[in-house]
């Protein structure tokens, strides 16, 4: 058994050891240990501050993107409701000032149509008074006595007209 407990010599000497070396580490490392133990405490909890701050600011400008993007939304669709509604009126003026020109194109031709009208019909009294006048002008030359004889020569005389 006496290679299971250590002499009483050996147990002093590891016990000076032991405290001549907790008094050197807790005079020249406990101090700096636990300074940069704190110091990288402090460093973490700085991490974990600004990702938080970080995440909040992210969550802030998300909702400032949706908002922008809804508002962007709307806008986008006044414009194309103001586009359409411009297209539609453009449309139908295009198509009122169409029908004010069809009818007026339609107004001049009915006015030309009546135009030629009255010059035709002008034409053919002119025509129909020339023919009565040379009529008239042959019967009375030809000094006829009866009235037989001024029918017959008035009936030859409108069978020679030829009238179109």
């Amino acid at each position: 058994m006496d290679l299971l407990l250590p002499e009483s010599g050996l147990v002093i000497w590891q016990l000076v050891i032991f405290l001549g070396l907790f008094f050197l580490l807790a005079k020249f490392a406990w101090k700096p240990i636990l300074t940069s133990l704190k110091e990288r405490e402090e460093s973490i909890q700085q991490a974990l501050d600004s990702a938080e701050s970080a995440k909040k600011e992210m969550a802030s400008l998300k909702a400032d993107n949706e908002i922008l993007l809804r508002e962007t939304r709307e806008e986008r669709d006044k414009i194309l409701r103001d586009a359409r509604e411009a297209g539609n009126r453009i449309h139908d003026q295009a198509q009122a000032d169409a029908k004010k020109n069809a009818d007026r194109l339609i107004e001049d031709a009915k006015a030309v149509i009546q135009t030629e009208k009255n010059a035709a019909l002008r034409d053919v009294k002119e025509q129909v008074a020339m023919f009565s006048l040379e009529i008239a002008e042959k019967l009375i030359k030809k000094n006829l006595s009866d009235d037989k004889a001024q029918k017959e020569l008035a009936n030859t005389f409108i069978k020679d007209l030829k009238l179109n």
